[in-house]
């Protein structure tokens, strides 16, 4: 199997929101250390939660909306993706999956001969801030992956060209507990419809049923009765793909517990998870799972 085509890792997820402030002030209620903002050269900014696992939540605003429609004129896809799923869901929500490759355009040529390809590849680059005020130049190549007929969802492939060379130590150290990511669950009327479109982006095909292992995650698709039964937060029906929950490991679900009760974080528990519901700021529902 060629580089190309090894099964992708998950990378980080992009979380749409009216306001960072909004979204930073949410997740450090719920216990996350929230980067510095990002300023990207297309008009979107964010404010980054990094996880040990090398995984990370991407909150997205849109700081200049000039840059945004320039950038929407020049075919830039990460933009106008974005701003298809505002129109259609609203400013809050989880609109990608981003998977790590190390050589995005063999992906791109993938998705093309799939003829899933969401349009044109993307590179850019931006300055990346650690909590000391240190910062450095972040680089990046994206290959995105998308149903011709989807608004509500795409994925990309994301190779990072140049790493920054930060510490992250002190971003990872969560007073949650949280390490990582070990699911991503979405929502269809069709999950079985769905499963190609992640096979394709992840490079995976699925072993069984409607889920696919990622070297570091799963990505699971359920029905949306499923999802209720499952998660007790209900999302709205849709024959295409939605993502609705993030799975995060925790070294304590008693200190998680105890963190959102001081920060009085509406939770209920599912058989052992710990679920929070969506909220301004939190575009998805977050299930914390104490992991071994």
């Amino acid at each position: 199997m060629t580089k190309a085509t090894q099964a992708h890792p998950l990378d980080h997820l992009v979380l749409p929101t009216a306001r960072l402030d909004a979204a930073r002030a949410r997740l450090v209620s719920l216990g996350f250390v929230v980067a510095p903002t990002g300023i990207h050269p297309f008009g979107t900014e964010n404010c980054c939660v990094f996880f040990a696992d090398g995984t990370y939540l991407e909150p997205l605003a849109v700081g200049n909306d000039r840059d945004a429609d320039r950038a929407i004129g020049e075919g830039n896809v990460f933009v106008a993706r974005d701003r298809l799923y505002r129109q259609n869901l609203g400013d809050e929500g989880f609109s990608a999956v981003v998977l790590g490759t190390g050589d995005a355009d063999a992906d791109h040529v993938r998705y093309v001969g799939a003829g899933m390809s969401g349009g044109e590849m993307l590179s850019f680059s931006r300055a990346f801030a650690d909590t000391s005020g240190k910062s450095d130049l972040a680089s990046f190549k994206l290959a995105f992956c998308a149903s011709k007929d989807a608004d509500e969802a795409f994925l990309f492939a994301c190779e990072r060209i140049n790493a920054p060379k930060i510490d992250r130590t002190a971003l990872q150290a969560h007073a949650n507990g949280m390490t990582g990511i070990v699911e991503v669950v979405a929502v269809s009327d069709r999950p079985s419809g769905q499963i190609g479109l992640l096979s394709t982006a992840a490079a995976k095909q699925a072993a069984q049923g409607d889920a696919i292992e990622l070297p570091n995650a799963t990505l699971t698709v359920l029905e949306p009765a499923a999802f209720v039964s499952r998660c007790n937060v209900s999302t709205g029906a849709s024959p295409h793909l939605r993502f609705a929950a993030i799975v995060f490991s925790v070294r304590s679900a008693a200190i998680a517990a105890r963190l959102l009760a001081a920060n009085a974080i509406a939770h209920h528990m599912s058989g052992n998870d710990i679920v929070v519901r969506p909220a301004p700021g939190q575009g998805a529902a977050f299930i914390f799972r104490e992991t071994k």
